[in-house]
């Protein structure tokens, strides 16, 4: 059976339950959208991927998790993009913490054919036309969120739902791979 996987960095509990009240106060004004009910999320990238590989996919994650470092996320800015998202963004230095991590994600990970975010951000709603997007853009004055991203979450797409849960959780330990030490014989 193939199932849809996401991995995402998942923010601290005070930063879900904000961007929570956040998309319930936009759904009150607009009504239903896409994402309404997703937890809050970066998306690192998804792929597709029979349930016979996940022991092979879940071992590669805890080794690459184990060598990254934790760093600290600040988002302090809205954002849109053509497709009618709505997002908060982070810091350029923060997106300069996170860029490298998703890379590493998306380029050690081996699965084929994975969707590969670029462009670090959290979002409240998806598909929103140009009028969703000014009533958003009115709701909320800006507010500088903070946490620290300590780990990648596996989630699994729940076809009835149709919402990505999390599975896996994968610690950042920051721990240096050991290098390979080459001693003469004579």
């Amino acid at each position: 059976m193939i199932d849809k996987y996401s991995l995402a960095f998942i923010p601290d509990t005070l930063v879900v339950e904000k961007v929570k009240e956040m998309k319930m106060q936009l759904a009150a004004v607009i009504g239903w959208f896409p994402s309404k009910n997703a937890l809050a999320h970066i998306t690192v990238g998804e792929f597709e991927i029979a349930t016979s590989a996940m022991d092979s996919i879940t071992t590669q994650l805890t080794q690459i998790a184990t060598t990254i470092q934790p760093v600290e996320v600040t988002l302090d800015a809205f954002g849109t993009y053509p497709n009618g998202a709505f997002f908060l963004s982070p810091t350029a230095i923060s997106k300069a913490s996170l860029q490298p991590i998703m890379k590493t994600f998306q380029k050690r990970l081996q699965v084929p054919a994975m969707y590969k975010s670029s462009d670090p951000h959290l979002s409240i709603g998806r598909k929103l036309d140009a009028n969703q997007i000014a009533i958003a853009n009115s709701l909320w004055e800006l507010e500088t969120l903070t946490f620290k991203c300590e780990s990648i979450a596996l989630r699994k797409l729940d076809p009835v739902k149709k919402q990505f849960e999390i599975i896996a959780t994968f610690p950042f330990l920051g721990e240096t791979t050991p290098e390979v030490i080459q001693t003469s014989l004579f």
